[in-house]
């Protein structure tokens, strides 16, 4: 083993460093592209929080790098109610990953209601409830007050999809 492959053993942190710095370098990247017309009404324009997230981004990064190359280390998760020795949860997980991936697929086609029940309901069953009535009036009451939620309250509009026009 290299003098640096010995010198660097058990310090994965440097890895969370570098991806740090290398997002904190993108969004650098990308708000220096934004194009944004003079204006003498807002003097602190649109590229100020950019900037101000990629600096802090880059300060992390360093700092974290110091802090690992000094001898500083992360603790290992307790797990105060979980056994860690056991593997995933398959069963609970793919479910879960099921409803996630209904919902980005129904969401356009059906709308938010239904793409949202879908989301909710199947959530619920993953993680073991089997109150079957109950859980899908509880979801599709979710998915309508979030969809009314977000125009009423945000006005943003979620697709309606199947129910446009009736919500």
């Amino acid at each position: 083993m290299s003098s640096l492959a010995t010198k660097l053993k058990g310090r994965s942190e440097l890895g969370v460093a570098l991806l740090l710095g290398a997002a904190g370098g993108l969004v650098l990247w990308d708000a220096a592209g934004l194009v944004t017309p003079y204006s003498k009404s807002d003097p602190v324009g649109p590229k100020t929080v950019p900037y101000l997230v990629a600096g802090l981004l880059i300060v992390c990064a360093v700092m974290l790098a110091i802090n690992v190359l000094r001898g500083g280390h992360g603790e290992a998760e307790g797990g105060e109610d979980v056994d860690l020795t056991h593997p995933a949860d398959w069963k609970t997980v793919l479910p879960l990953v099921g409803a996630f991936v209904a919902n980005i697929l129904l969401i356009d086609w059906a709308g938010w209601v239904i793409a949202g029940t879908v989301l909710f309901w199947g959530s619920v069953l993953a993680l073991g409830s089997r109150r079957y009535v109950r859980d899908g009036l509880i979801s599709v009451a979710l998915s309508l007050l979030t969809f009314y939620g977000f125009y009423l309250g945000l006005g943003i509009s979620l697709p309606a999809g199947l129910l446009e026009g009736i919500l």
